[in-house]
């Protein structure tokens, strides 16, 4: 055969073998991120079905990591008795009373209203600056049903149920040692998002590497300096912030992932950038 025949041959080959194992890393990364992220136990779904004892149901909804709050969906489930059988409302005011409080203080559920569901904070304990290793815990939750209104209240005790979850996040239910019974709610970061957060990362790392090997390359005179470039290495830089701030539930400014990345990225980035200017000055003295 020609070696004009074999070499395009080859060639192709090449590019097809490295179009396939590209198109496989791709898929593979696909299909690890979605195992990761689908192997941590989902909260019940909601269940409406009532209980010869009122019904606290906390759906979740989203968590603040710099402010230690978590957001919250509570509903009531009121026992047929407390339910008028012809219009399907509260035939008696129902307040709920959340231990640890939350920030409304009582729910209240008037009398004549069909409950509906009520937004409420409760604090999750957790240290936002050890992202994306952060872990965010909740006092034991309990809760009492206030019956009536005026002097013939009485107290309930309430069963809690929880459903719903997070995005990126993995949330769990434990039942904490205590009389009378109390839940833990505990949350924690998916794996698949820590694999993300690790190639943003990867990609912060690798523009400094690329940029100072292009800046050494061409101040020790093994390639020849390029003009344009000067705007490849600005807009590099500029890329960095917003690179960071796509991390999932950003951290907060100052966190560590800034002190041990970022900042030693720009200062590289900024350095490579001083080196392809001496490179600039030596082009243009000559």
């Amino acid at each position: 055969m020609p070696t004009e025949v074999r070499h395009p041959l080859r060639r192709r080959i090449r590019i097809t073998s490295s179009l396939a194992i590209v198109g496989l890393i791709y898929v593979a990364s696909l299909f690890g991120y979605w195992w990761v992220s689908s192997s941590y136990p989902a909260l019940p779904a909601f269940d409406p079905s009532r209980s010869e004892q009122p019904v606290v149901s906390i759906d979740m909804g989203s968590i603040h990591t710099t402010s230690n709050e978590l957001e919250v969906s509570v509903l009531l489930i009121p026992p047929q008795r407390y339910i008028d059988p012809e219009l399907g409302v509260l035939n008696t005011d129902i307040a709920i009373r959340l231990y640890p409080w939350v920030d409304l203080g009582e729910l209240k559920f008037p009398k004549g209203q069909t409950p509906g569901s009520i937004d409420a904070t409760i604090e999750a304990h957790g240290d936002a600056d050890n992202w994306p290793f952060d872990n965010y815990t909740t006092k034991p939750l309990t809760a009492d049903a206030l019956v009536g209104s005026g002097d013939d209240r009485t107290v309930q005790p309430a069963e809690v149920r929880f459903s719903g979850g997070i995005e990126g996040w993995n949330v769990e239910i434990k039942q904490a040692p205590s009389d009378p019974a109390a839940s833990v709610i505990e949350l924690s970061r998916h794996r698949g998002t820590l694999a993300f957060d690790l190639g943003i990362c990867l990609v912060l790392i690798a523009l400094p590497a690329m940029a100072m090997i292009v800046a050494i390359e061409t101040v020790m005179g093994r390639r020849q300096f390029l003009p344009p470039l000067c705007t490849w290495f600005a807009a590099m830089l500029f890329a960095v912030v917003p690179l960071r701030n796509i991390l999932p539930g950003a951290p907060p400014p100052g966190a560590w992932i800034d002190q041990a990345v970022v900042l030693w990225v720009l200062i590289a980035l900024v350095s490579a950038m001083g080196i392809y200017i001496i490179a600039w000055y030596r082009y243009y003295k000559q």
